[in-house]
């Protein structure tokens, strides 16, 4: 039998939809309860390449364009990393998106491609080997914490016994 673990939850979604918000809310409530829990960013701006992807995308700097690759070959790198016990699909519109603040700062931030993106998350979704819940983006950044911390405290409880998946393998 594995030992007690803790859970890894992933929070994905179209620019805006809340990812950030929502994992410093989840973060903060689930420590305030006596947990550890740490928040990984990516791309995590701090970083060397970090700091490179965040001036591309904030249109600072240029940088060969690679957006065209299919999903499969997008895959590759991340096969065999840990697999994600819940990922949170955190579902807002490409309009609702732009009507949040600051839309439009990011060169991606246009509603076309992130129709895109919202395309390429419904075909990752239909991968019944990784546990994905969607969520109404669009209610209020309070309902949606409580909705969030729910299942993340589920999660926890039905994971902490069983071993880490390794992702795509």
């Amino acid at each position: 039998m594995a030992g007690r673990r803790g859970a890894l939850i992933v929070l994905e979604g179209v620019d805006r939809a809340g990812k950030s918000t929502q994992g410093r809310r989840l973060v903060e409530a689930l420590r305030a309860d006596g947990h550890r829990a740490d928040l990984l960013r990516f791309p995590e701006r701090t970083t060397e390449i970090g700091r490179l992807i965040g001036s591309y995308l904030v249109k600072e700097k240029n940088l060969e364009d690679h957006t065209n690759f299919c999903l499969d070959w997008c895959k590759q790198p991340d096969v065999g990393l840990p697999k994600p016990d819940v990922i949170l699909f955190l579902h807002l519109s490409p309009e609702a998106a732009a009507e949040r603040g600051n839309f439009g700062n990011e060169r991606y931030e246009n509603s076309s491609f992130q129709e895109k993106v919202l395309q390429s998350f419904s075909r990752l979704m239909k991968d019944k080997t990784l546990n994905w819940k969607t969520m109404d983006a669009s209610k209020s950044i309070e309902d949606l914490h409580r909705e969030i911390k729910s299942i993340a405290e589920e999660t926890m409880q039905e994971v902490q016994n069983k071993p880490l998946g390794e992702l795509w393998k």
